[in-house]
């Protein structure tokens, strides 16, 4: 695998998006990948892959298309690479450094998680989106979202290639966090086509729903502890349901 060193997304484009962890995770995976400490398993392969092909996927060829419709294949392509990172990463299949590097591109790319198809049930998953790019706002430059999508494509490239014949896959342990988080968690099934139901955690102790919380996560659980003094990774919540909720780290 050859990686540009020192290479990362682009970030004077990304005005109004979370790349904090994108620009972060992106960077460690490079490290790694260079130094060989990290060649991806099989799993981290196919996921990485599926990622691939939605990063690079070219606009549809319309000949016909209007400007309107060209303007929501391209806000289409950045939904799709959202959802796709938040499937992989939910599905708990790959490594820690893989579901890292998927939750910071699903981060980053938040602001398409409804747009341009917002989910229909009122029920449907809502997560908070950067400043200044929803709710009455501009929606953010979709020139920012894809300003990411080069040094993206580079990296799960190298990501999605296969191991070399004769080298055993390597997997690095990925960076724990902890922070402190006020504010609800819902954890949102979809029992059927355009039918959702939502579901608040509440502390099994003292049934606080509303926080403080201490939001540890090791990148294999998420752990939630209450003022209360309880902590439990028996919440039901998916990797994303947590780290799409919580502030920008």
């Amino acid at each position: 695998m050859t990686i540009e060193p020192g290479a990362s997304p682009a970030v004077s484009s990304s005005q109004g998006l979370w790349i904090r962890a994108l620009v972060r995770e992106s960077e460690r995976a490079r490290r790694l990948l260079t130094a060989g400490d990290w060649q991806p398993a099989a799993a981290d392969n196919e996921a990485m892959a599926k990622i691939f092909a939605r990063l690079a996927a070219p606009l549809p060829a319309r000949g016909s298309g209007n400007a309107r419709t060209r303007a929501e294949d391209r806000d289409r392509r950045l939904q799709r690479i959202w959802r796709s990172a938040v499937h992989h990463l939910d599905a708990g299949a790959v490594s820690s450094p893989a579901a890292a590097l998927l939750a910071a591109v699903a981060r980053a790319f938040l602001p398409w998680y409804a747009t341009p198809n917002p989910r229909a049930a009122a029920a449907a998953a809502h997560y908070p989106t950067p400043d200044g790019t929803r709710d009455g706002s501009p929606l953010p430059q979709t020139e920012a979202g894809e300003a990411l999508l080069p040094d993206l494509i580079a990296l799960f490239a190298a990501l999605a290639a296969p191991t070399p014949s004769g080298t055993s896959a390597r997997t690095p342990a990925a960076a724990s966090w902890q922070i402190q988080h006020e504010g609800r968690f819902r954890h949102f099934t979809r029992p059927g086509r355009g039918v959702w139901t939502a579901e608040t955690f509440r502390c099994p102790g003292c049934a606080n729903a509303d926080g403080p919380w201490t939001v540890a996560c090791d990148w294999h659980q998420v752990t939630l502890g209450c003022l209360c003094g309880l902590v439990t990774d028996r919440h039901g919540l998916t990797f994303s349901e947590v780290f799409l909720a919580v502030r920008d780290t």
